[in-house]
């Protein structure tokens, strides 16, 4: 039969095994203390060396920025604006980055933010600076092109604004960009902007047929723009965006503008917003604003008419965005 100190060394023995199971460290501990650590976005073993608290295997991934959701088995970080992402250790994350769109003008509607995704990208451990473009604003006269949008970044991956519409003065000529700014009219180059390979496509053309005016759609991640038809009055289409599930719910992003058609005896058809964020186009002489891009879209402002010292006007770009995640 066991003495009662076997019973009692063998309890002692079992006590000193059994790890503490908390979110702050055990006091007081000798070398060979085990802890679980339950602090969030930490959960794993340590043991205590004598000195200080060691992971007794590689600590698991985790960070810290943006807005964070879990979904389907992953940790989702959404940057609606710039922050840093700070990560806990090296580790490989799936990211979404979706850069400014670009802002109307006179005929031109402006191109979408570029548009990049990718799965298993290497990450350092420690802050990662993210920025989230503006987009672009609209032009304020007939003679310039709207502004391009700001750039996105992640991890030294940078997407790049969508170009400016044109007018239908001095350069006509849509701005390169993430995706291409449409053409503007009244003769000369209307030629829509250039993508940026890999991240969108180009500009539609605008149209000039006196008395009937037409500008082109901005390019979009997924399609061209669409060009003006001068010959029934229409805008050109902006260019569809693409869709991603990363934030865990499918949303198509980065749409280009429409562009500007023209009001001429009864005829006279605006060009559509790409999917994914793209402003509309207007009709010229029927006084009405172009659409806006949508905010955390990247989608390109909508082409428009100037009246009355720009009262009626284009659209402007959308904001882009940021979206990390992995498993856990």
């Amino acid at each position: 039969a066991r003495e009662n100190s076997d019973y009692t060394g063998l309890a002692a023995d079992i006590a000193a095994a059994t790890p503490t199971v908390s979110a702050t460290a055990p006091s007081s501990p000798a070398a060979g203390d085990q802890w679980f650590d339950t602090t969030s976005g930490i959960n794993a073993m340590k043991v205590y060396d004598g000195t200080a608290w060691k992971f007794m295997s590689d600590p698991p991934f985790s960070a810290t920025g943006g807005t964070i959701t879990t979904v389907g088995g992953y940790k989702i970080h959404t940057f609606t604006s710039s922050g840093t992402f700070t990560t806990s250790t090296a580790g490989s994350v799936e990211y979404l980055i979706v850069a400014g769109g670009g802002g109307g003008a006179q005929y031109g509607g402006g191109g979408a933010g570029g548009f990049l995704t990718a799965t298993g990208s290497s990450i350092g451990s420690g802050a990662q600076a993210v920025t989230v473009g503006a987009g672009g604003a609209k032009a304020t006269a007939g003679n310039v092109k709207g502004s391009n949008g700001g750039f996105s970044s992640f991890n030294s991956i940078t997407s790049v604004g969508g170009g400016g519409g044109a007018s239908a003065s001095g350069d006509k000529t849509g701005a390169v960009g993430g995706s291409g700014g449409g053409g503007g009219s009244d003769g000369g180059d209307m030629s829509g902007g250039a993508g940026t390979f890999g991240q969108g496509n180009a500009g539609g053309n605008g149209g000039s047929n006196p008395p009937k005016y037409v500008g082109g759609g901005g390019g979009g991640a997924a399609a061209v723009g669409g060009s003006g038809n001068d010959n029934n009055a229409t805008g050109g289409s902006g260019g569809n965006g693409l869709a991603s599930s990363i934030s865990g719910s499918s949303v198509t992003y980065a749409g280009g503008g429409g562009g500007c058609g023209y009001w001429y005896n009864g005829t006279g058809v605006a060009g559509a917003a790409g999917t994914g964020g793209g402003g509309a186009g207007t009709v010229y002489n029927t006084n009405t604003n172009g659409g806006n891009g949508t905010a955390n879209t990247g989608g390109g402002g909508g082409g428009a008419e100037f009246v009355n010292a720009g009262q009626f006007g284009a659209g402007t770009g959308g904001s882009g965005i940021v979206i990390v995640r992995y498993a856990v």
